[in-house]
């Protein structure tokens, strides 16, 4: 008896209900699978539950129930799992075991004896991490019913804001009729879809068995998102940082195509090739360079060098594409080299433009033909060559090819590799591939945290950052003091400034790009420096609080002099109207700071802050922050802008100064 996510019906066993349901909160999903099955047989059997779930999904919880006794099992390590199983097995024991299946999902199977008329009802419940690409999260439940279901229902939903951009059915064979089942419901704060077709929706023909389901349930959506440095979450004392920042110009890239036309490429493989590269170059953008390389046992490049992506060059490339043909052997090593000695020349004769992306993008169905060579001295080859200074993308064509090689190689510079199945959709998935890496946004992403606030980190260092992508970054927080939890972009890329006094807008490259944090995790100058000496503490109407207290500088100081701080502790009581020097910056600015340059002092360099349209000079200093150490304080990173914060602050510094604290002249 084979009882995938809804048994078969043979010998007698009645699927009764399959439900699915899935709760989405922002990017994860929470995902129940509730079968029942019924054996009207007069005699027991055993029946096979199998469920196909994302290979990036993981399990949290499965049971059974049968005639009212419920048996909840153990999920464990793969290694152990599969001991243990194959023990359960061997005793005749109940056990289920995750194993691959295709491209994107994994298949969990188990079997039990059920007794003559008796029910049996399977709960799996696993969770993922939705990762983002091309701009939307995805969500598939793969729905493979075999038979009409009595009870059928898919229930995707959300308590939380975010936006349905699409519901893919092509996979599915629905008439109108079924279509009428999917009704999708967009409250502002949340969203339901529901879709249950009855058992006569779900029939191919009235007096047959068969059912129209049969594919996978996709949706896409986008969230909302912030404005700057992305999204933070907080919950038991752990926080994930979500970044994926809104119109954020690409970078220009120089990519060299190294494409395998060896023997084994002949027939389908390369006119699938061809296709995919053909559309590639025709969506190309016009800043980028573009090369093509085509190899066997021989190097034979279109060119000896990269081309800018004009229309004309374009034409001629494709027309380059339409006649490669496959033949001779396969000599990997010698290929890509090639395509990295041009981008190295390229960038000595300065044909490229200066603030881009350097990328290889090779595809290769097979091993390299030279025994000579060994795969460990390819790579060093290819990582030597490169010099850090690359990314090399890996597509690995068919189930013949060494994947395992080409990942090593292309993590090695900075890239990643991708399997691509063989299938009739093998040029969409290579089309698909190259949009995923083609818009870079920013290169060498740091995204930093203070060391006296956070600890177990995951990875924080990212090489690229690609449009409609996401860098997540998960870690602990070490008190509950939101107050220090202040987060740091950097990262290179390209600005575009506004235009001003009617100009265009202007495209201007820069080495390193500092992105400011929003509100309420944008500390500035106001709400950091607090002491306990000489203090008053302000309260309006018993709901928002203030601190004034009296900052000695140096006794006899030239021009520093003592200063009177005005602090807010609860700012986010003030409505966004509330203005005045400090008002302006209770909501927290948004800034960039950039050309980090040496200053007077060493330790205080100075850069350039753009800021409301503005570009100031800053130096980079410490000052001390005493709400956690009210003796000797913490030493905290600040932007000091000259000039009295001419171009910071709105008007003019002297517009807000007064006599007296409680004066209005």
């Amino acid at each position: 008896e084979c009882f995938n996510p809804f048994p078969l019906l043979l010998f007698q066993v009645e699927v009764h209900s399959v439900k699915v349901d899935c709760t989405v909160t922002s990017r994860f999903a929470h995902t129940v699978t509730t079968s029942k099955a019924l054996n009207k047989a007069n005699f027991s059997q055993e029946i096979f539950f199998e469920v196909e779930l994302p290979k990036t999904a993981f399990i949290v919880n499965f049971s059974m129930e049968i005639d009212g006794e419920v048996y909840v099992g153990e999920v464990k390590e793969k290694e152990k799992a599969k001991k243990q199983y194959d023990q359960a097995v061997s005793s005749g024991r109940t056990a289920g075991l995750v194993k691959a299946s295709g491209r994107t999902m994994e298949k969990f199977s188990v079997s039990v004896n059920v007794a003559a008329e008796s029910n049996v009802t399977f709960v799996l419940t696993y969770e993922e991490l939705l990762q983002r690409k091309l701009g939307q999260y995805e969500i598939l439940t793969r729905l493979k019913p075999k038979q009409p279901v009595h009870e059928f229902q898919v229930n995707p939903h959300s308590n939380h804001s975010w936006f349905i951009s699409d519901i893919l059915n092509e996979l599915f064979t629905l008439t109108n009729d079924i279509l009428s089942q999917l009704v999708l419901l967009l409250p502002l704060c949340q969203a339901h879809i529901s879709f249950s077709p009855t058992m006569d929706q779900q029939r191919k023909c009235p007096d047959c068995d068969g059912t129209l389901i049969d594919g996978d349930f996709i949706i896409k959506y986008d969230v909302k998102r912030a404005q700057s440095l992305g999204d933070v979450q907080i919950v038991n004392g752990y926080f994930v940082h979500f970044f994926a920042p809104p119109d954020l110009p690409r970078v220009p890239k120089n990519v060299v195509f190294v494409i395998d036309k060896s023997g084994s490429m002949r027939g389908t493989k390369m006119i699938q090739t061809r296709e995919a590269m053909l559309a590639i170059l025709e969506d190309i953008d016009e800043e980028d360079h573009f090369a093509l390389i085509q190899f066997d046992d021989r190097i034979e490049p279109w060119r000896e060098s990269l081309s800018k992506a004009t229309k004309e060059n374009v034409a001629e490339g494709m027309d380059y594409v339409r006649n490669i043909s496959d033949r001779g052997g396969t000599n990997i090593n010698d290929a890509v080299l090639r395509g990295v000695d041009m981008l190295i020349k390229d960038r000595q004769q300065k044909n490229l433009p200066e603030r881009s992306v350097d990328m290889i993008i090779l595809l290769t169905d097979g091993m390299p033909y030279n025994g000579e060579i060994h795969l460990p001295t390819i790579q060093t080859n290819v990582h030597s060559a490169m010099g850090g200074n690359m990314s090399m993308f890996c597509l690995g064509f068919g189930n013949d090819v060494d994947y395992s090689f080409l990942d090593v190689m292309s993590k090695q510079n900075k890239g990643v590799a991708r399997r691509i199945f063989e299938g009739s959709d093998a040029a969409l998935q290579l089309q698909g591939f190259y949009q995923e890496v083609a818009n870079p946004l920013l290169s060498e992403v740091d995204l930093r945290y203070p060391d006296n606030a956070v600890d177990s980190l995951t990875t924080n260092h990212y090489t690229q950052l690609y449009n409609g992508s996401e860098i997540v970054v998960a870690g602990r927080l070490m008190d509950n003091d939101l107050d220090n939890f202040i987060v740091e972009v950097f990262g290179q890329g390209v600005r575009r400034r506004s235009a001003r006094n009617g100009d265009n807008a202007e495209l201007v490259s820069t080495e390193d790009i500092s992105l400011s944090p929003p509100s309420p995790y944008f500390s500035s100058s106001m709400d950091l420096f607090l002491t306990k000496d000489h203090s008053l503490t302000v309260s309006l109407k018993d709901s928002v609080k203030f601190v004034i207290l009296l900052h000695k500088v140096w006794e006899k100081h030239p021009y520093h002099q003592d200063y009177l701080g005005f602090y807010t502790l609860d700012s986010h009581l003030l409505p966004p109207t509330v203005h005045g020097l400090l008002g302006q910056f209770y909501h927290g600015i948004e800034y960039e700071v950039s050309d980090l340059r040496p200053g007077e002092v060493t330790e205080k360099p100075d850069a350039t802050m753009y800021v409301k349209g503005q570009e100031l000079n800053v130096t980079r200093g410490w000052q001390r922050d005493f709400r956690r150490d009210v003796k000797n304080g913490d030493n905290v990173p600040c932007w000091f802008v000259h000039s009295n914060g001419t171009g910071l602050i709105d008007g003019d510094a002297t517009d807000y100064v007064v006599s007296g604290l409680f004066k209005r002249d």
